[in-house]
This record gives structure tokens, C-alpha cells and sequence, in this order.
């Protein structure tokens, strides 16, 4: 583990948002971040973004989805 410690770079500093944007387009969140140190959490009062949407299907797969989606929630 003492390995994956020293890979761990620190964020750079930087003074405008357009710099920040640069560098997060180049690089990912685990060269800096522990996973090791990683810990399950739940956010209860978390609440699911919706957006409505119009989509238009053929009758015959709309159907077909509402029997799967039927059988998935009474096999659960």
C-alpha cells in the first residue's frame, strides 16, 4: 500500500475556472484520491432528478416493455 501512497499527486492550484476545466479534461480524480481509504455512505435525503421527455415507440415494443418491466417488479 505504501506504493499507491506515493502515486498520489495533490491538486494543483489554479487561478481561473477555464484552468481548472484544462485540467480535469486531462486527467482523472484517482491520481489524487486513496482508494483505500474509500468507505460506503448512504445519503437518505437524496431525491432522483427527473426530466420529462416525449418519446415515441411502436405500440408493439411499448408493450413489450410493459410486460418486462411487469414481470421484473413481481420477481423482486
Amino acid at each position: 500500500m505504501a506504493r499507491i501512497a506515493e502515486q498520489i499527486q495533490a491538486i494543483p492550484k489554479f487561478t481561473t475556472e477555464a484552468q481548472e476545466r484544462a485540467y480535469w479534461e486531462k486527467h482523472g480524480s484517482m491520481d489524487h484520491l486513496d482508494g483505500s481509504k474509500a468507505r460506503k455512505v448512504t445519503l437518505p435525503n437524496l431525491k432522483p432528478t427527473t426530466k420529462t421527455i416525449s418519446l415515441r415507440l411502436p405500440q408493439h415494443l411499448l408493450d413489450s416493455i410493459k410486460v418486462w418491466l411487469q414481470e421484473k417488479l413481481h420477481t423482486h
